[in-house]
């Protein structure tokens, strides 16, 4: 257990709390999107699925920045999503310039699916961690959020 915590500040690069957090980052995006691999879904583009699933049409704009990725990019993963039928576009009726991005009924079956990859694989990601440890982890990263956010607009 004990070289489950050696991730000081002061330690070598490779065992630093950032390091874990990156590692870790790119562990869980890997382990999304093998199980969505059979959905043939990527973890923005489910993503991007259950969330419009969920909360309604949305411009690309606010999706983008819901998703924390830039607009081209969001573009491109909406463009293969709407190819394949699952999402479509709709001019927004308050500005005429804007498009809605929607769900349609074969892309709201496919999110229904996602979720369920979802929760086996947080049941898996979260074996052995408490409730108690994972608030503890999400005060830290939030703070660490807030930090970072800090240091960047300085």
């Amino acid at each position: 257990m004990s070289s489950l915590t050696n991730n000081e500040l002061d330690a070598p690069p490779w065992l630093r709390v950032e390091s874990t957090l990156m590692a870790t980052a790119r562990l869980i995006r890997e382990a999304f999107d093998a199980r969505l691999k059979p959905l043939d879904l990527n973890l923005t583009q489910a993503s991007l699925l259950a969330y419009v699933a969920e909360f309604g049409a949305i411009t690309q704009t606010r999706l983008a920045e819901k998703m924390g990725t830039g607009r081209a990019s969001m573009g491109t993963v909406v463009d293969g999503l709407e190819k394949r039928g699952l999402i479509e576009r709709h001019p927004d009726p308050d500005d005429r310039r804007v498009w809605l991005i929607d769900i349609t009924d074969n892309g709201r079956e496919l999110a229904e699916r996602v979720v369920g990859v979802d929760e086996l694989l947080r049941g898996e990601l979260r074996h052995g961690i408490g409730r108690e440890e994972r608030q503890a982890l999400s005060w830290v990263l939030t703070r660490l959020q807030v930090n970072l956010q800090s240091a960047i607009n300085q």
